[in-house]
């Protein structure tokens, strides 16, 4: 095949979006498929070879906007036009919100992942909570709140007293990687977290915590993978400890019993199709101390760095990083006309 891989963006996801880029790249080569690159952030003449991306403990800032058109240039691209499969190695922003979807289906461009609405109800977490209520899935309870408005900020203390109390979690309504996440144990820390998920487009996400373990299930092709648990070292999963080496200790597949396990990932499957994707995506939950499952959210194009898990599910159901690539790259071409 010939594949180009659609990496970097100008989301704050951008340093790890060319981590998984590279790797996705490399795994292509080594299964003999003529493979290219390409970063919508940067003017096409300047794209090059992405090198091996160091993900810092923050996020990167800004990215320059490229000149007025120029913006779209990418989409003209030789390798674009002549790829049987564009691979999506973005993250985050208009990479992951069906933005990108839209113009390479516009195009008649074969893309890997979720479609356009799939990629849009999964990056806004308000949206998507409601569809998996009505699959029947597990949520925990929450609120959407303007976290760039101080009238609204004002009152929101008292809204979410009165609705579930604390402690909660606040992050960004449509953002990933624990972009402006924040965990909020008393009222009077709730305004500067509302503030910093509001720098995200505005609409922020509160919502109850759920004390117990992190799990992810990982889809894909429709059959949900084994169970990976995730450890942070001291603290939660932000973004230091999901790219930080030794932030982390990782279980695959989970140490859960078979019944949990079979809930779990009947409850991804269901998650998975309410939001109509395709391809493979990851499910986040809180398994919290009685043994409930809550879901969290669901990533239409979760990472493939070295420490993504994704690739450690897969792995755990005997399916190597190569192997998972092809399999993406596969179903997506499957679909050419």
């Amino acid at each position: 095949m010939k594949v180009t891989v659609l990496l970097g963006g100008d989301s704050p996801e951008r340093d790890v979006s060319l981590a998984s880029g590279a790797a996705v790249l490399k795994a292509l080569r080594e299964g003999g498929h003529e493979v290219h690159s390409i970063d919508p952030a940067l003017p096409v003449g300047s794209n090059a070879e992405p090198a091996a991306t160091k993900i810092g403990e923050r996020p990167p800032g800004e990215v320059a906007p490229l000149p007025p058109g120029e913006t779209f240039a990418w989409l003209n691209a030789e390798s674009i036009r002549e790829a049987d499969v564009v691979f999506v190695a973005l993250h985050g922003g208009k990479g992951e919100d069906g933005t990108i979807q839209a113009l390479l289906e516009s195009a008649g461009i074969v893309y890997t992942g979720s479609g356009i609405l799939a990629s849009a109800l999964a990056m806004n977490k308000d949206r998507s909570k409601a569809l998996f209520r009505e699959a029947n899935v597990q949520i925990a309870p929450h609120l959407l709140l303007d976290g760039s408005s101080e009238k609204e900020r004002s009152g929101a203390g008292a809204a979410v007293a009165r609705a579930f109390g604390y402690p909660v979690v606040v992050k960004p309504n449509c953002q990933g990687s624990s972009v402006g996440f924040s965990f909020v144990a008393r009222a009077e820390e709730l305004d500067a977290a509302l503030v910093l998920a509001g720098r995200f487009g505005g609409e922020c996400v509160v919502e109850k915590y759920v004390p117990g373990r992190e799990l992810t299930a990982a889809i894909l092709e429709g059959e949900a993978l084994p169970l990976v648990e995730i450890v942070p070292d001291g603290g939660f999963y932000d973004y230091k400890r999901k790219y930080t080496k030794g932030t982390s200790r990782y279980v695959a597949p989970a140490e859960v019993d078979a019944k949990t396990s079979e809930r779990m990932r009947r409850e991804a499957a269901l998650a998975y199709r309410a939001l109509a994707c395709r391809d493979y995506a990851r499910i986040d939950f809180r398994l919290s101390e009685d043994g409930e499952p809550y879901c969290l959210e669901v990533n239409t194009l979760p990472g493939m760095t070295e420490l993504s898990l994704v690739p450690m599910a897969a792995k755990a159901a005997g399916i190597g990083f190569g192997e998972l690539v092809e399999r993406i790259a596969g179903a997506a071409s499957s679909r050419k006309k």
